[in-house]
């Protein structure tokens, strides 16, 4: 997990300190009386990686689309500015054969790689309103519309379908790119942080209670959210264990993991594509021929990171209050 920068802190700092000494000065003139909700929304996530391309928006959004839950508490300052502490559970998935079955050609099909990983995610945004609400929220307006950004810590576990013995094995104690062993770099942390940004919509029900629509992006700090990043390990790295040795490279497995799927049509196009003039032999002889994910690069950017995004519809409850608007004068 990377460090948070001195001059991120600073400005967290200077911000609260503001947005308080500015709800002081409201409240003592009588503009607006600070007030607390409660929230919990159920929603989509979509994930975007080495199994989902930035290339291919629509599809890599809508291809893989799992589902999230959230709940929060949001303490309402000013008119315009509020923060959110959130709790967020979603799953994100990949899977190669899918992602590129309609276009086998792509180097990504014979890769074969796919994933799952529950993200456990704790969130404190600045909220800023497009709309400001009046001077209490009881008279807030009909609709709204805001902004927010912050930082999260983000708890992930990346893990992969075993389809011999049909369990989810967890990927990261395999280190199926090296990681722990001699001459590789240390595994990868299960904590990260990430930079949450949105936008969102507010419809006022009632005094106490909105209904409302969010779609978040996540900027996650690490690329490993699927497990793939960096370049294959040989094979002899993992003599000791086969379980990481076949999930570390699965482009001889016949059959999608996911889908159950025949891949030889598809591994057939790839190879006379990647390899003309030995299109007669069996696509997965050509593929260990070439030594195929016994070296070479295994995620398809390294420096580039993996990110996730959220849609929700969430409900909110305006918390009880006994401060009480100062008449108008």
């Amino acid at each position: 997990m990377r460090p948070i920068s001195k001059k991120l802190v600073f400005f967290v700092v200077l911000g609260l300190l503001v947005i308080n000494h500015t709800t002081e000065a409201q409240v003592k003139r009588g503009m607006f009386v600070p007030y607390s909700s409660v929230g919990f929304g159920v929603g989509t996530s979509s994930y975007y990686g080495d199994m989902a391309s930035y290339t291919t928006p629509l599809r890599s959004t809508f291809g893989m689309m799992r589902w999230s839950v959230t709940g929060n508490y949001t303490r309402h300052f000013t008119p315009r500015l509020a923060a959110r502490a959130s709790f967020t559970y979603a799953r994100i998935v990949g899977d190669d054969y899918k992602m590129n079955e309609k276009d086998p050609t792509n180097i990504r099909f014979p890769r074969n790689l796919s994933f799952r990983n529950d993200l456990k995610e704790f969130a404190v945004v600045g909220i800023f309103k497009l709309t400001p609400d009046n001077r209490s929220y009881d008279r807030r307006t009909q609709f709204g519309t805001y902004l927010f950004a912050g930082i999260a810590a983000v708890a992930h576990n990346p893990k992969a379908l075993d389809t011999l013995g049909g369990k989810w094995v967890k990927l990261q104690p395999l280190g199926t790119e090296g990681q722990g062993r001699p001459g590789f770099s240390k595994p990868y942390s299960l904590i990260q942080m990430a930079i949450p940004i949105g936008i969102g919509v507010r419809y006022k029900i009632n005094d106490r209670f909105d209904i409302g629509a969010e779609l978040g992006f996540r900027f996650s700090f690490t690329d490993y959210l699927d497990d793939v990043a960096g370049n294959y390990a040989d094979k002899s790295v993992f003599a000791d264990n086969e379980t990481a040795l076949k999930l570390a490279n699965r482009s001889g497995e016949r059959i999608s993991v996911k889908k159950g799927k025949d891949r030889t049509p598809g591994l057939t196009k790839f190879v006379q594509n990647a390899y003309p003039g030995v299109t007669d032999q069996d696509p997965y002889d050509i593929l260990i021929a070439q030594n195929y994910g016994n070296y070479g690069q295994r995620g398809n950017n390294p420096k580039a990171n993996d990110n996730y995004m959220t849609g929700t519809i969430h409900i909110t409850y305006i918390l009880p209050t006994q401060v009480k608007c100062p008449p108008l004068k």
